[in-house]
């Protein structure tokens, strides 16, 4: 996962540059060039020097204790931004991006990001095989791109952060499919993603694992 450490053993807190609102951080992203989007540094580095107040989130976050939710901030043809609430103890399915760049940064709480390489797939048959790579972590003060080399990943709110977490997510460009997987039963299959919010408006639907 490209910008992002390894995670040590003991977590030291970081101080993030000022923070803005989101409306600030989505003029901004509507303003960089469509080549930003071809790579991953650029993206990640905006989002690392423009912070997000968690408090400006308010109309877009909604929590539910089952699952995790999905709520859409932004949608161009070049990108969508999105929030995801993760109570304590949430995690995603193992999943990937269908080709597509992949950045993450947390405004709210931290969480931890488990890549793995994907040794071998077929979708036909429902199977693969996923090696485990490495668990690096994110917070306010550290976002991370997706690594187009090993795409695969799930992101967990750990029971023992104790506390809510919020991620936002930009994708470019947008996709409303994607292939999860178990690494334990070695399956993996085609699923639709739908989100909760839009908009800060309630959609139509259950989300779809992620």
């Amino acid at each position: 996962m490209s910008g992002c450490a390894i995670l040590k053993r003991k977590f030291t807190m970081h101080v993030a540059a000022k923070t803005v609102a989101i409306e600030s951080l989505v003029q901004g992203l509507r303003l960089l060039p469509e080549s930003a989007f071809d790579q991953t540094e650029a993206v990640r580095r905006f989002l690392q020097e423009t912070p997000v107040d968690g408090d400006s989130l308010a109309r877009y976050l909604t929590w539910d204790r089952q699952h995790y939710t999905r709520n859409l901030i932004d949608r161009t043809p070049l990108y969508e931004l999105m929030a995801i609430c993760w109570e304590t103890g949430q995690a995603s399915s193992v999943h990937n991006h269908r080709d597509q760049n992949c950045w993450m940064a947390v405004p709210v709480g931290r969480l931890l990001v488990e890549n793995f390489h994907l040794v071998h797939q077929d979708l036909r048959k429902g199977r693969c095989r996923l090696e485990t790579l490495n668990t690096v972590e994110m917070n306010i003060a550290h976002p991370c791109a997706v690594d187009p080399g090993d795409p695969v990943h799930r992101v967990v709110n750990p029971r023992e952060f104790n506390q809510r977490a919020v991620s936002l997510h930009v994708y470019s460009r947008p996709f409303d499919t994607c292939v999860v997987y178990s690494p334990e039963q070695g399956t993996c299959g085609e699923i639709q993603l739908h989100f909760h919010t839009a908009f800060g408006k309630t959609t139509v639907g259950k989300a779809a694992v992620h």
